[in-house]
């Protein structure tokens, strides 16, 4: 019988990516409305600016920021597959890749706080 592929740590690696682009999909509404306030109404974009100084907001900064990390390396990484040799340590580069994307976002997340 055929086993499954959904229990190798590569299929998570494509989940993690695909449901980064998704979140991110979701965003951009988000991010294209605060760019129209910047444009058309100042004074609404300074409200919105002081909302974002919350901690919970902070937090959701974090996770924007991790999804764009895990997307982008992880973008890198199907490129390497299609144009690189297959090698047995593709499972080490699909970890390193979260463990990158998780610094990353860290990092911003502790400069921002």
């Amino acid at each position: 019988m055929i086993e499954s592929h959904r229990g190798h740590s590569l299929w998570f690696a494509f989940i993690l990516h695909r449901l980064s682009g998704i979140g991110l999909a979701l965003f951009l509404p988000v991010h294209f409305y605060m760019l129209s306030l910047a444009l058309t109404d100042p004074g609404q974009l300074d409200g919105f600016l002081a909302f974002t100084d919350l901690l919970l907001v902070k937090w959701a900064e974090f996770g924007l920021v991790f999804l764009l990390a895990v997307h982008m390396f992880g973008g890198m990484r199907l490129m390497a597959l299609e144009f690189l040799p297959w090698s047995p340590r593709q499972k080490t580069y699909a970890a390193m890749v979260v463990a990158l994307a998780f610094f990353v976002s860290t990092g911003f997340f502790l400069q921002a706080i």
